[in-house]
């Protein structure tokens, strides 16, 4: 495949608009760009228009995961929404007694899991649904890539949960507050990002070694794993910090690659879909593509004061890189063919 890469600036190739609100999430719903907002609406982008849809009315979203056609958000109502491609909108779940939504996760064959305070509930196609009460609360979730099983993180630790079996959930631990955790697309790492500035990892295959990623200026909000699997990109500095896995031993003992050096910190990353090549937003506004072969850096979006980059999402196609931020602006960057 050739490389996405080719010009030196792609700032005339971006659509720019403006939802008016924060951006809290950037997902594509088939070839439908669609954005989650802290006022509680979700805009679809068809062409030059933006239609806002109410998906959350007097309450603000808190947290959205998208996966193929669908976005899910979760408000402070305490209720689970699901948005497609055609505008419709379905509840998916409420929290007991309209607690705020904390984590969301999207399994592909449809299954959904949320959680809120300690309570976790996962639901699967066929709507079943069963709880688990984490051992503190719960502020991320993750499916595994195979197999219908979650990752929870909480205090001190990632429980690995089966929601279909009468088995109690694994613990794997390590001292500290994790805060989100995202797993490995072959299934062999598990990675959660922490409160004090710092990944912890585990390897699950062949067994349950320890891998910790520390030295970040900030938290590490944002994360993404390469195409392949074998790159796992962070924000949290100055640079995009990009730790590889392509081994049994993942990152233990090897430094990480620095992508996208600048004087602002990164708060969001997004692999292509199939190149190697990454996606950068900053916490100043700017965005750059960075070329994994080369280090060759693109800019799609210079510097704004004021407009941190807040969601980064690319299509399925690896065509066209969907970004909003913090202060309401968004833009769609079309590659040149």
């Amino acid at each position: 495949m050739s490389s996405p890469i080719s010009n030196p600036s792609l700032t005339q190739h971006v659509a720019t608009f403006e939802p008016g609100a924060h951006v809290v999430a950037a997902h594509f719903l088939r070839e439908v760009p669609a954005l989650a907002l802290s006022d509680g609406t979700v805009a679809l982008v068809r062409g030059e228009t933006l239609t806002q849809l109410t998906a959350h009315s007097e309450a603000g979203i808190l947290v959205a995961a998208g996966g193929g056609e669908r976005l899910l958000t979760g408000g402070d109502d305490g209720r689970i929404v699901e948005i497609r491609a055609d505008g419709t909108m379905e509840q998916r779940g409420t929290a007991k007694g309209g607690a705020w939504i904390d984590a969301l996760a999207l399994h592909p064959d449809g299954a959904v899991a949320w959680s809120a305070g300690r309570n976790v509930v996962a639901r699967d196609t066929k709507g079943r649904e069963r709880s688990f009460l984490a051992p503190s609360t719960a502020r991320g979730l993750v499916f595994a890539p195979k197999g219908y099983r979650l990752g929870i993180a909480h205090y001190n630790g990632v429980s690995l949960w089966y929601p279909n079996l009468e088995t109690p959930a694994e613990v794997i631990e390590w001292k500290g507050s994790h805060i989100d955790v995202t797993w490995s697309p072959d299934g062999r790492f598990v990675v959660s990002t922490m409160q004090e500035n710092a990944l912890h990892g585990w390897r699950l295959q062949p067994d349950r070694g320890h891998m910790r990623m520390s030295g970040y200026p900030g938290k590490v909000r944002s994360v993404s794993w390469s195409s392949d699997g074998h790159w796992l990109a962070t924000s949290g500095a100055e640079a995009a910090i990009v730790w590889p896995f392509d081994s049994k031993e993942g990152p233990t003992g090897k430094p990480p690659r620095e992508c996208g050096v600048r004087p602002a910190r990164v708060s969001r990353v997004a692999f292509h879909p199939k190149a190697p090549v990454l996606a950068v937003g900053y916490e100043d506004g700017c965005i750059l593509l960075v070329r994994f072969t080369d280090a060759s850096e693109l800019l799609v979006r210079p510097s704004v004061p004021g407009s941190g980059v807040t969601a980064l999402a690319w299509d399925g196609r690896g065509g066209k890189l969907l970004f909003g931020c913090g202060d309401g602006q968004a833009g769609l960057l079309t590659l040149p063919a």
